[in-house]
């Protein structure tokens, strides 16, 4: 067989699907796999278009047709896996929780018919090493370590026809890109849109911001959004440097680009947490955009500053001018801050830091997708760079070679 790539438009599934456990509706088009002889079923889908519920299902009929069934689920996280793949709402235990004795600490469920189900993460490769399994789920491929996926095929080798189910945004990951180039995958695509059973509301919504974005075309439409040509960043030197645990740290920082409002229609409020390694390196620890009120984002600052045992926090003033300071004090006083002007463009800013990138001397630790897709869109087009501001302040300050102490 070849590699094959189908749009929902063009998908003959089975329509309704014996085991299937539907939350008020039938099953989409999109969430069941048609009967072949392929290795790898792969749901590239946007936000919301039944990713979840789809590998729940999927696993569920393979548990009550499959004598001892022995099924590997995997998140990028094993918090991914419990909180998503197990309980979330559409999750696996979540769906028929009547039908599985579930042991949540040692992330393990069996069935009553007598499979065994096994939650792991991604973050560490070892653990996949030995498991076997007759059937695989694989929730948000594109964010796993890529080892821990090569481990897993190793270990799904048992009964006649083993076979891995994976549901996954797509994000650019040249080992996601080889996977469905592979003649013995089957790749459905399916955007948000796909979804009849989402609130109109919702959808209004994702369209009015989103719509025509590279975020959009990603996390709504399902698309591979490439790097862009004349990027500061090129996702390469990201994967070529992405470490699952950070050495012992010299420094950690905290920095926060805020916006300026908050609301739906706001920017978000950037925050980065780095720190310089023993060994000279530099390890990005945390990386996410927040849309929150200024004492939300001040909340969660703080929050991730005692959490990492930061130095301090590094806050651009910019915008809030005096308002940032004042909201980290109304919430603690004591925590050690640094507020900073921004004076030179962003892009001449962000430059001598991506130079760091390309000369191998940071490593972000696990993945973070949304602040990677806008490093690799950056300046040329990005929607938003709050992330990218707040990636800069911290390694600017932890590269500069200077102490900081609170006067």
């Amino acid at each position: 067989m070849s590699a094959t790539l189908i749009r929902p438009s063009e998908f003959l599934g089975l329509g309704k699907s014996q085991g299937w456990l539907p939350l008020g509706h039938e099953p989409l088009p999109h969430q069941v796999p048609p009967l072949g002889d392929w290795d790898t079923f792969l749901l590239l889908a946007g936000r919301g278009a039944g990713k979840t519920e789809a590998g729940a299902n999927d696993i569920l009929k393979h548990l009550r047709s499959t004598p001892h069934a022995r099924v590997g689920v995997g998140g990028p996280t094993i918090a991914d896996a419990r909180d998503v793949c197990a309980e979330g709402e559409t999750g696996l235990i979540t769906l028929a929780s009547d039908e599985f004795h579930y042991n949540r600490s040692l992330g393990e469920a069996w069935h009553r018919l007598g499979g065994y189900v096994k939650f792991l993460g991604s973050e560490e490769p070892g653990r996949w090493n030995g498991p076997q399994w007759t059937r695989l789920w694989a929730d948000e491929l594109a964010l796993w370590n890529e080892e821990s996926w090569h481990q897993a095929q190793f270990g799904l080798r048992l009964g006649k026809r083993p076979q891995a189910f994976v549901t996954t945004t797509p994000k650019n990951r040249k080992f996601i890109k080889q996977l469905m180039a592979l003649p013995t995958t089957l790749t459905v695509q399916a955007s948000t849109f796909d979804n009849p059973y989402l609130s109109p509301n919702v959808l209004t919504r994702l369209r009015t911001r989103y719509e025509g974005t590279r975020l959009g075309r990603q996390e709504l439409y399902a698309e591979f959004v490439d790097d862009v040509e004349g990027a500061l960043w090129v996702r390469q030197w990201l994967d070529n440097n992405r470490v699952t645990k950070a050495p012992e740290l010299q420094r950690v920082v905290v920095a926060v680009d805020p916006a300026a409002t908050h609301g739906e229609e706001a920017d978000d409020t950037g925050i980065t947490v780095a720190g310089l390694g023993v060994d000279g390196r530099f390890y990005v620890l945390h990386g996410l955009g927040y849309q929150l009120s200024p004492h939300g984002w001040a909340s969660k600052a703080i929050g991730l500053y005692h959490e990492h045992k930061a130095d301090h926090i590094i806050a651009e003033r910019n915008n809030g001018g005096e308002m940032v300071e004042s909201t980290i004090r109304g919430i603690d006083r004591y925590v050690p801050l640094k507020t900073i002007v921004a004076s030179r463009g962003k892009a001449v800013r962000a430059e001598p830091i991506a130079a760091l990138y390309e000369q191998g001397k940071v490593a972000h630790v696990g993945m973070h997708a949304a602040l990677e897709d806008q490093m690799c869109s950056f300046p040329v087009a990005n929607e938003h760079d709050d992330m990218v501001d707040s990636l800069v302040y911290a390694l600017a300050e932890l590269s500069s070679g200077r102490s900081w102490r609170p006067q």
